[in-house]
């Protein structure tokens, strides 16, 4: 029976992922950073801090394959005097640590799931972001992640460990934290939003999409090597996914209009360009490689997903 270590086992994506594996029959363990009780079928293994010096020994014993969750995310107040270096230490060097240590234990595969912000921050018109794009990304997080990209590259070349790497863009989902939840709180109270005349385009993926993405690349033959961007197969304007979150939630959503310039120009002034952007801007992502190679389809419609997601928060929250 294969044996997966998922690392970032306690996280939104990682507990996702943990709970479709052992459903799929896998062996499976998850690492930690804190100790952490086991329980729904999942080895649970705690390796303290990720970094250059984590010792995977224990962990790695009889895995197959890695599933490599556990970053230093990307947040937006980082108070880290040297922002890149912590990204760097736990993304590029606890990555290449962690991938040089399951070569040496006989890993077969490592799945790396690192972020669409190695192609860049956004797109325009038509224009889908493609893996063989030139990556360009703007911030730290976006840095330290082409940089692990690159040498886990290395690492394969030099090891014959089977490389597969997924960036995904926002992952939303039951139990998602960050802009996500706050976009959903903002819509529970009931506030009016000057969204209406946005025209904008983004790529999303659910969780359970993203989840089902990675188990194909885990287990595929024809994924070696290979690099995927994922998504639900379809874009969402800001207006129309806060109207559908919304109408999920139960709540009237009450969108006024004021030209996009002038939102941005506000956001400048509040020193909160970064969010207006993703409020504003396009974002897309073309998925067409993993469907052709690996013949995966996103199990879940982007309505199912949002609607998933907001029935949660209405559970959880109100």
């Amino acid at each position: 029976m294969t044996r997966i270590l998922v690392t970032g086992a306690n996280g939104f994506v990682g507990r996702a992922l943990c709970c479709e594996a052992v459903t799929h029959g896998f062996q499976v363990r998850g690492v930690t950073r804190v100790t952490s009780p086991a329980g729904g079928g999942v080895e649970k293994v705690c390796v303290g801090a990720i970094d250059e010096r984590t010792d995977w020994t224990d962990a790695l014993a009889g895995v197959d394959v890695v599933i490599h969750l556990a970053a230093r995310v990307h947040v937006m107040r980082d108070d880290a005097t040297d922002p890149l270096a912590e990204f760097l230490r736990v993304n590029l060097h606890g990555t290449a640590n962690l991938a040089r240590q399951a070569a040496h234990a006989g890993v077969r595969r490592f799945v790396y799931v690192s972020s669409i912000k190695v192609n860049g921050e956004a797109t325009s018109g038509q224009t889908r972001l493609v893996e063989t794009d030139i990556p360009s990304p703007q911030d730290p997080y976006g840095v330290s992640k082409n940089e692990a990209e690159l040498a886990l590259c290395k690492i394969a070349e030099e090891t014959g460990l089977e490389l597969v790497i997924v960036r995904p863009p926002l992952v939303y989902g039951p139990a998602v934290k960050g802009n996500f939840i706050q976009m959903l709180k903002v819509l529970s109270w009931g506030v009016p939003l000057p969204l209406s005349s946005v025209r904008n385009l983004r790529s999303l993926v659910f969780v359970g999409n993203l989840v089902g993405a990675l188990m194909v690349c885990a287990t595929h033959p024809a994924a070696t090597g290979q690099t995927y961007l994922v998504n639900d197969g379809e874009d969402v304007s800001t207006p129309d996914l806060l109207r559908q979150l919304g109408e999920a939630m139960g709540r009237p959503v009450r969108l006024l209009s004021c030209p996009p310039v002038l939102l941005k120009w506000g956001g400048q002034m509040i020193g909160k360009a970064d969010q207006l952007e993703r409020l504003l801007g396009s974002l897309r992502v073309d998925s067409g490689k993993i469907r052709r190679e690996l013949n995966w389809t996103p199990p879940y419609t982007l309505q199912q997903g949002l609607q998933e997601t907001a029935e949660w928060y209405r559970n959880t929250h109100l």
